[in-house]
This record gives C-alpha cells, structure tokens and sequence, in this order.
C-alpha cells in the first residue's frame, strides 16, 4: 500500500490544490521576465548587488541611481523605472498565488524532507535549513506560501532546495507575505516577497521579485528565461564567444565600452581579437 492508498484524503486535497495552483496562479506577464526586480510602491524601488553576479534583467520602480553595483556583473538590461504595467502584472501575479488554496500545511525546518508537487503553506513564519528535496517531472509545479493566516517571513540559512527526477527550478514558486532572507543557501525557486528580498552568499536559481528593496552580497543569480519553460538563464561567457553554449550573455559592458569584455570582429564560436574594447 503506497502513501496515497493509506492517506487518500491528503493526497486528494493535494491534486485537487496543484490543479488550482496551474489554473488560477498568474501566468508569465512582464514582471516574470526581471530576474531582478524591486516593485517598491510610489518610485521607492532599490536594488543593491555588491560582489555578486545577476544572470537576467534587472528592474526597479526607482529612478536609475536606485540601482547600485559594487564590482557587481549584471548580463541584462537595467530598467528604472520600470513602468506602470509591469508593477501591476507584479501585483497581480502576487495577489493571485495569495488566494491559491492550500494543499498541505508545513512545520519545521525542511531538512532532509522529500516533496511531491502542489501546495504547501506555513502558517505563519518558516525558517529553514538543510535540504529539501523537490521531486518530480519537468513541467511539474511546487507553490510554497509562507505567511497564509498570521504575518510571517522566509528565512533560509545553509538551506538547499535540490530537484530530483528532472523538476525545473522555475517551476518552484515561494510567495512570502513578509521579507524573504537567505543567507549562504543554494536556493532554487522564484520569490514573490511582500516585503525585501535579502541573499547573502550562496546561489539563487530564480527570479526575486519583491515589493521592497532587493540586495544581494557575495551572491549568484541566475533569473528564469522569458516565455516560460520552467527553465533558468545559462551561465555563459561574456562576449561574442558563446556559440557553443546557445546562451545570450546579454550586454556586458553596462553602457560603458571600456568596462566591457566583449570581444569584437568575431563570430559565435569565434570570438575574435581577446581581451576586450580596450
């Protein structure tokens, strides 16, 4: 007898909660395609990433200064402010994974436990470490809501989300009625935070998408493709050289040729002359 045969109601509400998550949760609109983005309301978005790297765009509802690098490599576009429509598909979306229903409540840190997709919520407060283990297929779907009937905030540290039998990383979605903080985790999944969104060392595979300041320090990264596929942008080189690894670097150089090391006059595959715009 398997763990549905003996518990038949537990793993009905769970089908029955995933099946809402995939017909009632936002579907990609503009703000998914931000890796980085702070939806601060009345131009107070800020983004700060110092000694980190940011695969994908990154957005803010401030004005340009609201965005800081410090020795801080960004492959996308920087957007501030972002506009009207795209704090309000931001809003949308976070309002729409609020009222999905739960499928199953979570205690605990996580660690060394094993998930299934659906929908599973905490309470109140989750503060996590160790590992959790997210498994199932490649166009399966995880929703974490932390915070569901009392205020409550995401925390991490030494925590690591790793998926088995091909899950995607941008099929993992965390909405956080408070603050998101992690802290020298390895994080897989896009945060949708009511509050800031904090990295400290480690890696993050997703978008952080927050209502409030995002900072990243010591950290890597890498947002989820546009248009969907559950799938995070590639870690590539920089420059022209990126034929084999089918990944766009995006522009390296951040509006300055002489910071950049784009290497000119060459092909995908063939880089060219070495050593940058120099």
């Amino acid at each position: 007898m398997n763990s549905c045969q003996k518990y038949f109601s537990v793993c009905l509400l769970a089908l029955l909660s995933q099946a809402a998550f995939a017909q009632s949760g936002p579907t990609p609109g503009p703000a998914s395609s931000f890796a980085v983005l702070s939806a601060a309301p009345n131009g107070g978005g800020a983004v700060t990433c110092t000694d980190s790297s940011i695969i994908g765009d990154v957005g803010s509802s401030g004005q340009p200064a609201s965005v800081v690098q410090t020795r801080c490599t960004i492959s996308g576009a920087i957007v501030a402010p972002v506009s009207a429509g795209v704090l309000a598909d931001f809003n949308g979306a976070y309002d729409a994974l609020k009222a999905v229903p739960c499928g199953q409540t979570l205690t605990g840190t996580l660690a060394g436990v094993t998930l299934s997709p659906g929908v599973y919520c905490f309470d109140a407060a989750a503060t996590l470490t160790g590992t959790l283990t997210l498994n199932g297929g490649s166009s399966d779907t995880w929703l974490f809501k932390i915070g569901t009937l009392a205020p409550g905030a995401l925390t991490g540290t030494n925590f690591s989300v790793v998926m088995n039998g091909g899950g995607q990383a941008c099929n993992v979605t965390w909405w956080v009625d408070a603050a998101a903080t992690m802290t020298t985790s390895n994080f897989l999944g896009t945060i949708y935070a009511g509050a800031a969104i904090t990295d400290t060392g480690g890696t993050f595979n997703g978008n952080a998408l927050a209502k409030a300041a995002v900072t990243l320090t010591g950290a890597s990264l890498a947002g989820c493709e546009s248009g969907g596929g559950g799938k995070t942008h590639q870690k590539c080189n920089q420059g022209v050289g990126n034929g084999p690894e089918g990944c766009d670097p995006g522009n390296s150089n951040q509006g300055n040729p002489f910071r950049s090391n784009d290497e000119l006059g060459g092909t995908p595959g063939d880089p060219g002359r070495q050593g940058g715009n120099k």
